[in-house]
């Protein structure tokens, strides 16, 4: 089997590239000619990926990738990710990810109508949530540049696969992080900000809204999920979630807790890290992938918490 990712450089990514590897695939990264390379998530794995460049906003490069990789799946989980960029820079937000998916299943449909298509849908679709918890049906209310491009991209996903027949679904997922997140999210902002306080390379932490509700899980479980997706004998959109929803401030008390920090007296609130609207609670039914594809999450809210401090700690601990 041949796999082409898109945003394989990332945490996803690079997760998703050791899984399939570990499957016995070919695997092809679909990377943008940088003037500095990015490729420290998979920097141990290099030497068995194969590369193409190609960029999201080129449609012509895209379709060469395709050509070159021949793969029998494609996994789109490149775009412009980070929140709160999104309201700085809200149109390339759209063109990478929104019109970046319309690129990428325009190219698989002229270059091969069978490839089997994931695309990385989010839980920030539902952004102002209309019902708790959300699964496949709940509409869809984004709060962000960012959450409206991939309702953008979902419901192109959704009229690909209608139009022309093709295996193309979305994986609808909620948070879900690692020791590779970057350190621009708030989950790993925390972890990596308390170590520093433990060892004394910092003496406070600036946070934003700590009232934030989120379903976290552990990026890895969330990887098999996109694989069983394409496994399926017809196409569908799948939520995958924990179920469980916790606050930023449940998040922060458990980092610190790990390393023994009462983090009241550490963590300050800064206004600018507060979003223009945020989105309030999001907690996910993923009933219909455990049912169809066998799939649950394996780490729990602590569990991941402590796996991203204690990598957090030792590496800055190594820097030392």
């Amino acid at each position: 089997m041949r796999a082409l990712v898109t945003g394989i450089t990332g945490q996803d990514g690079s997760y998703l590239a050791e899984f399939l590897l570990d499957k016995g695939y070919e695997v092809y990264g679909m990377v943008r000619r940088s003037s500095v390379e990015n490729f420290n998530r998979i920097e141990h794995i290099r030497d068995k990926l194969k590369f193409v460049q190609a960029d999201l906003l080129d449609q012509l490069s895209i379709i060469d990738a395709i050509k070159e990789s021949r793969p029998d799946e494609i996994y789109n989980l490149g775009a412009m990710s980070f929140v709160p960029t999104s309201w700085k820079q809200p149109v390339l937000t759209g063109e990478f990810t929104g019109l970046g998916v319309t690129r990428m299943l325009e190219a698989a449909r002229h270059m091969n109508k069978n490839v089997k298509f994931y695309q990385a849908s989010s839980s920030e679709m539902f952004g102002k949530v209309r019902e708790v918890p959300q699964n496949e049906n709940t509409p869809f209310y984004p709060r962000s540049p960012y959450g409206v491009a991939k309702v953008y991209g979902h419901y192109m996903t959704v009229n690909y696969r209608e139009s022309y027949d093709m295996f193309a679904c979305s994986g609808i997922l909620f948070n879900h992080e690692s020791p590779r997140r970057g350190l621009e999210f708030v989950t790993k902002k925390v972890t990596y900000g308390a170590a520093k306080i433990k060892l004394g390379l910092a003496d406070s932490l600036c946070l934003g809204n700590l009232d934030a509700k989120r379903d976290w899980g552990y990026a890895k479980d969330y990887i098999e999920a996109m694989w069983l997706m394409l496994k399926q004998d017809t196409p569908e959109d799948y939520v995958i979630s924990t179920g469980e929803t916790h606050s930023v401030k449940e998040w922060v008390e458990a980092s610190f807790k790990c390393l023994d920090l009462d983090w009241e007296k550490y963590v300050k609130i800064d206004k600018s890290f507060i979003r223009p609207v945020d989105v309030d609670l999001l907690v996910g039914d993923s009933s219909k992938a455990e049912k169809k594809l066998g799939w649950k999450t394996k780490v729990n809210f602590n569990g991941l918490v402590k796996i991203m401090v204690e990598y957090d700690y030792n590496y800055l601990k190594k820097q030392m």
